[in-house]
């Protein structure tokens, strides 16, 4: 089996992909708390690229886009311990705290490696993979421990953390600009903007006088070619960055726009 996963909860799992390449372009829900135990990944988010590997600790917060590609890694699985810090368990915790937030429009993917108090956090986690009917107490104890950690390595934190607002209604334009790249559903698009699906459809013809997908493509395959031109990358690599699933459909469609094929354009 490619992908397997063991949970504690439904919020702390076990994750675990064979040494084979994967790929995917995700919004998250709840912020994600992750520690790597193997494997390799890249995180392509609209103003920064990351790279995590064993032992690296990190926090995607939610709403956020972002491609991630799982790369094979010396043989070995890419394998993850991933804590979902929900809204509801953290609306929980800070209920009893007087705390104000400063809201900031994008937080970044946020690193806490070597810091051993949250490794020992997440890596006692493991033996409850092997556990049956494990008390829901100990499982909520374990995320109220790994966010008083958090808060304790990191001031600002509950800028983040503590921060239960939904999206608004933002420039449909700019956001689209810096986010053609995700390949997600329409919806999540309009939710992300603010919007319903009709309105974001709707808004949307009204400001590119287009439909979305044609727009999205046309934009995907401009940075494919300047990716090819002005960075010298790879075809597999371009593909995925800037939205394409396979590389059979980018490579079609890519020769179809410009009359000669990712290949031919990026030399070999």
């Amino acid at each position: 089996m490619d992908f397997q996963a063991k949970y504690i909860t439904p919020d702390i799992k076990l994750s675990c992909y064979e040494d084979k390449f994967f790929k995917s372009d995700i919004m998250f829900d709840h912020h994600m708390l992750i520690w790597f135990i193997s494997g390799e990944t890249k995180i392509v988010q609209a103003d920064a690229t990351y790279f995590f590997k064993k032992g690296d600790i990190f926090l995607i917060p939610r709403n956020q886009l972002a491609t991630i590609i799982n790369y094979p890694k010396d043989g070995q699985p890419h394998k993850t311990v991933v804590m979902h810090l929900s809204t509801k368990r953290l609306r929980d915790f800070y209920a009893s705290k007087d705390i104000k937030i400063k809201a900031f429009a994008s937080p970044k993917i946020l690193c806490f490696n070597n810091h051993l108090l949250l490794e020992s956090c997440l890596s006692s986690l493991i033996p409850y993979f092997e556990m049956k009917d494990l008390p829901q107490d100990i499982a909520y104890l374990k995320i109220t421990e790994a966010i008083t950690i958090l808060r304790t390595i990191d001031r600002g934190i509950d800028n983040v953390l503590a921060n239960f607002e939904e999206p608004g209604k933002v420039d449909l334009v700019s956001y689209m600009e810096r986010n053609f790249m995700f390949n997600l559903p329409l919806q999540k698009f309009g939710y992300l903007t603010g919007r319903s699906l009709t309105t974001f459809k709707r808004d949307f013809s009204k400001a590119f006088s287009t439909t979305p997908q044609r727009w999205l493509t046309q934009k995907r395959l401009e940075l494919a070619h300047y990716q090819f031109v002005e960075k010298k990358k790879k075809p597999i690599d371009v593909c995925y960055e800037v939205g394409f699933e396979n590389l059979s459909h980018f490579s079609y469609a890519f020769k179809k726009k410009y009359g000669y094929s990712p290949t031919e354009v990026a030399g070999g």
